[in-house]
């Protein structure tokens, strides 16, 4: 908003000052207001008790209107008159939306005169003009807003009851569905105690389900196993795995247990533990089975064998002494 101060000058003669009260910009030349802008119009007479506006510009009658009313012609003694203050001061509100029908945008002129005159007929008269430009306020359209339908994540995992993440939150265990999503992509992250985390982005669409099933790989470890002397064969729960030396891959992570046996050697079953993308060395040293214990098994075989003879003795006299 910008003001331009009223002046006197003398000899009865009207100087033009003017107050946008709406969104105008005053130039050096003039205003520039939108259509719809009320322009308050001021200034000082000191020949006439009352000022006459009227004005021209396009598709107006070239001798002017009268500002409240374009219908009115000057030269038909039509004007907007505006009554003088006893300090000499005149002002008026001109509503340029207000006027009796429809200005088209474009430069116009507002003259101000001391008498009802019209514009052919100013010689003599005292006078100012002002220029008014008067533009169509532009029309713009705010992109509305698009509500979009929510949509579900349905979660399956192998193995079942795998831990969720989404977006960094933890949502539940498989199976699982989630519901009133907004449409988007989400970082999903399985994971369970034992396996290695799975993640995935998952695009959910308006109105659809999204289907995902994570297949969990189990986290495995390795065993470098060395038998002095080497040569044994070595089991591992249970199932055979090798003679010694070798290495073994891909052993689930956790707590196992080595049968490590060799002829002539004492067999020994041993625990081990087996971590995550590590391989750990085993190294067992073999126990000889002593002469001794091998002639002590064999003394006790024959006395197993002596006695199930003597058993079988005892019964055939038992028998033949009742006949």
């Amino acid at each position: 908003m910008k003001t331009l101060p009223p002046a006197r000058l003398a000899g009865g003669i009207i100087l033009i000052g003017f107050l946008l009260l709406a969104g105008g910009a005053a130039t050096a030349a003039g205003i520039q207001v939108y259509m719809g802008d009320i322009v308050t119009l001021q200034g000082y007479s000191t020949g006439s008790p009352t000022v006459y506006l009227f004005l021209t510009g396009p598709n107006l009658p070239v001798n002017g209107v009268a500002l409240d009313n374009i219908n009115a012609r000057a030269d038909e003694g039509h004007f907007t008159e505006v009554d003088v203050d006893s300090n000499d001061h005149w002002i008026y509100h001109w509503a340029t939306n207000s006027v009796g029908g429809k200005l088209d945008g474009g430069a116009y002129t507002v003259w101000v005169v001391d008498s009802p005159t019209d514009r052919s007929h100013l010689d003599g008269a005292g006078y100012r003009t002002i220029s008014v430009g008067l533009d169509t306020p532009g029309i713009t359209s705010a992109p509305q807003p698009v509500t979009l339908a929510p949509g579900i994540m349905d979660l399956l995992s192998s193995p079942n009851e795998t831990s969720v993440v989404v977006n960094n939150a933890y949502k539940g265990k498989t199976p699982l569905r989630l519901e009133g999503l907004t449409p988007g992509t989400y970082n999903v992250t399985f994971s369970r105690f034992g396996y290695y985390p799975f993640s995935t982005p998952v695009k959910v669409e308006p109105g659809s389900v999204s289907d995902v099933v994570a297949s969990l790989e189990q986290q495995t470890g390795g065993l470098l196993i060395n038998t002095s002397p080497a040569g044994a064969r070595v089991m591992i729960d249970g199932v055979d795995a090798g003679i010694s030396p070798f290495t073994i891959t891909r052993l689930t992570t956790g707590n196992h247990t080595l049968n490590v046996s060799a002829a002539g050697y004492t067999s020994q079953e041993v625990p081990v533990h087996v971590s995550v993308n590590q391989t750990r060395t085993i190294n067992l040293e073999l126990v000889p089975v002593s002469p001794f214990s091998e002639l002590w098994g064999a003394v006790v075989v024959i006395a197993i064998i002596l006695a199930g003879l003597i058993v079988v003795l005892l019964i055939v006299k038992y028998r033949s002494h009742h006949h």
